[in-house]
Order: C-alpha cells, then structure tokens, then sequence
C-alpha cells in the first residue's frame, strides 16, 4: 500500500455514513435514559433519607425524655452540701 491509498482509505473511514448517524442517536438516547434512571434513584434516596429523619424527630419530639437516675456522685455532692443549697 502507499500513501496515495492509505489517505484514501482514512478519507473513507472518516466521511459519516447515514448508518453512523443513526448509532450516535442510539448512544445519545442510551445515555440520556442512564442518566434520567440515575438521577430518579438519587432522588428517591434523598426523600427516604428525609422521611427517616423527620419520622426520627418527630417521635424524639411526641416521646417525653425518660427521666435519668442522678449520679452516685452527685449524690454524694448534695448530701455534703445539704438540700437547701
């Protein structure tokens, strides 16, 4: 081969045929369907992770806190004291 037929042949593997226009159309659409999917799993995420957390404060808000034991160690802090302090 020459370079008369090599410049040939990479001028025919470069001019688009109807067939290429159509496999571009087929990728872009692929593409554009991924996306759209990836972005509806995303979203689907960040409202579940929303509506776990406000069902987590509203039921830390509804439920009273239980009321804690006092420390051994406060104990002994108010008995030296005294109850009038």
């Amino acid at each position: 081969m020459n370079d008369h037929d090599l410049d040939t042949l990479f001028a025919q593997a470069r001019t688009p045929t109807p067939a290429d226009e159509g496999a571009a159309g087929r990728f872009l659409s692929g593409h554009r369907q991924r996306r759209t999917r990836q972005r509806n799993i995303r979203a689907g995420w960040i409202s579940t992770l929303l509506a776990s957390a406000a069902a987590v404060a509203g039921l830390t808000v509804l439920r009273p806190a239980p009321d804690l034991p006092a420390s051994a160690a406060y104990g002994v802090y108010q008995s030296a004291w005294g109850d009038g302090w």
